[in-house]
């Protein structure tokens, strides 16, 4: 892979290529495959004429990852059921350890508002407020001029509102609501999730069209436990096993290990100690990354 200077330029920036190529495309395997890629380009490439390695791999991570997101159009478009970003456990490798302080903006919540923009506003945003690129930087990326890519930047900024993300719960908070709702969902006891939802939470779940899941999202306390009620008379064998509890992309959560051999996640955003958004992720092609992790 390399000569020895090469891997000890690269090395130390690979996380952050890694997140970057994240936030953009919602993938952690599409990531690793562009920080892979953007390492064979800088690896080909003359670096005495480079000045600033890591301005340079982050562009190139950005070019590459917009590349990505022209190709992967259509198939987003024909994306059965809701779509969720690729779950990541956070003591896993990156995108987690890009910087302590960018922790939280890895939430499924403010990934999936990254995903309104277009893809453009995104790459600025991300490289400007994220990463500290400069505009001049992103302007030469982009082929546009300074006052454009503010432009963008401000636009990406109005459109994400008050998306940004909240404080973390507490670690025993965190446990405690998350095995709470795990006991409360595997029995559908319905006073015990309205006991922990708030009125307005909404359940999101990803099958992918490859395995069963909820085709639009349910809003609302009372259809949300129906729904989990319902699941729990129709299971026919006992309760999907553990596999982990902790926080997935920076949220409470687990894995359990599904009927049917597969793991599924499950990442709880809480406010004032109730359960606002439901995040489940079935779709096995999403899941590399977890089984990995569990693995490890």
């Amino acid at each position: 892979m390399g000569e020895p200077d090469t891997l000890a330029d690269f090395i130390p920036l690979r996380a952050e290529l890694i997140g970057l190529a994240y936030r953009m495309t919602g993938s952690f395997a599409t990531a690793e495959d562009i920080a892979q890629d953007a390492f064979l380009r800088w690896n080909a490439t003359d670096r005495s004429r480079i000045e600033v390695p890591r301005a340079w791999l982050l562009k190139v991570a950005a070019r590459l990852s917009l590349d990505h997101l022209k190709s992967a159009r259509h198939r987003r478009e024909q994306y059965v059921g809701p779509w969720l970003p690729e779950p990541v456990l956070d003591e896993a490798e990156p995108p987690q350890q890009v910087r302590h302080e960018q922790a939280q903006d890895l939430s499924v919540a403010f990934l999936l508002t990254l995903q309104r923009l277009s893809p453009v506003e995104r790459a600025v945003f991300i490289l400007h407020d994220l990463f500290e690129t400069p505009f001049a930087e992103i302007a030469s990326l982009l082929g546009r001029n300074e006052v454009a890519c503010r432009k963008l930047a401000s636009r990406a900024r109005a459109r994400l509102g008050d998306a940004t993300p909240r404080q973390a719960v507490p670690d025993g908070e965190a446990r405690r609501i998350a095995r709470a709702f795990l006991a409360a969902s595997r029995n559908g006891d319905e006073a015990a999730l309205r006991a922990l939802l708030a009125q307005d939470v909404v359940l999101h779940t990803d099958g992918g069209g490859i395995r069963s899941a909820a085709l639009n999202p349910i809003s609302g306390a009372a259809k949300v436990g129906r729904f989990f009620a319902g699941l729990a008379r129709k299971r026919t064998t006992p309760p999907a096993p553990l596999l982990h509890l902790g926080r997935i992309n920076s949220l409470p959560g687990y894995v359990t290990l599904e009927p049917d051999g597969l793991p599924q996640t499950t990442a709880l955003d809480i406010q004032d100690g109730r359960v606002v958004a439901i995040y489940i992720v079935r779709n096995p092609e999403k899941l590399t990354a977890v089984r990995a992790g569990l693995r490890g």
